[in-house]
C-alpha cells in the first residue's frame, strides 16, 4: 500500500540524525473515505501506521518492513474534513542489523492522534547481500 502523494502529501520534511519531522496534508477526497465512513470520514488506524512508515522511508531514502509494534495508541479520531494538516514526529535510533527502533506520533497543535513505539527493518536488496 502506497499512500504518499495520494492519501497524503508531504508539505515540509526535516530530517536530521535520529529525528524526522514532516508536515503533511491529508486528501479528504481519497477513495478510502468512501467506505470509512460515508458522510463521516475517519482515517483508518492502518493508514496512520502506513503514514509513519512512508515518512520514515522518504526521509531516509530506504524501504522498510514493520518488524515489531510494541505499543500503538489511537488517541483521537482524525476526520480529514476537520483536520487536514498533521505533523509526523519520528525519533529513531540508528540501525542495528538493519533495524530502526522508533517512537512516532501524529499531532496537530496540542492534539495527539496516534502514538507508535516499535521497529522497522530495512529491506536489503538481493544484490547487496551477494
Amino acid at each position: 500500500m502506497i499512500l504518499l502523494n495520494d492519501f497524503f502529501t508531504i508539505r515540509h520534511l526535516h530530517s536530521e540524525p535520529e529525528l524526522i519531522t514532516a508536515d503533511i496534508e491529508l486528501n479528504p477526497q481519497h477513495k478510502i473515505f468512501e467506505g470509512h465512513f460515508p458522510g463521516q470520514p475517519v482515517v483508518p488506524g492502518v493508514c496512520m501506521m502506513q503514514v509513519v512508515k512512508e515518512v520514515l522511508e522518504d526521509a531516509l531514502d530506504i524501504s522498510t518492513n514493520l518488524a515489531k509494534a510494541l505499543d500503538l495508541k489511537f488517541l483521537l479520531v482524525i476526520n480529514p474534513l476537520e483536520t487536514k494538516a498533521l505533523q509526523v514526529k519520528i525519533k529513531y535510533t540508528l540501525p542495528e542489523n538493519n533495524q530502526y527502533s522508533l517512537q512516532a506520533e501524529l499531532v496537530n497543535g496540542d492534539k495527539c492522534f496516534f502514538k507508535f513505539k516499535g521497529s522497522f527493518v530495512r529491506q536489503i536488496e538481493l544484490a547487496e547481500r551477494n
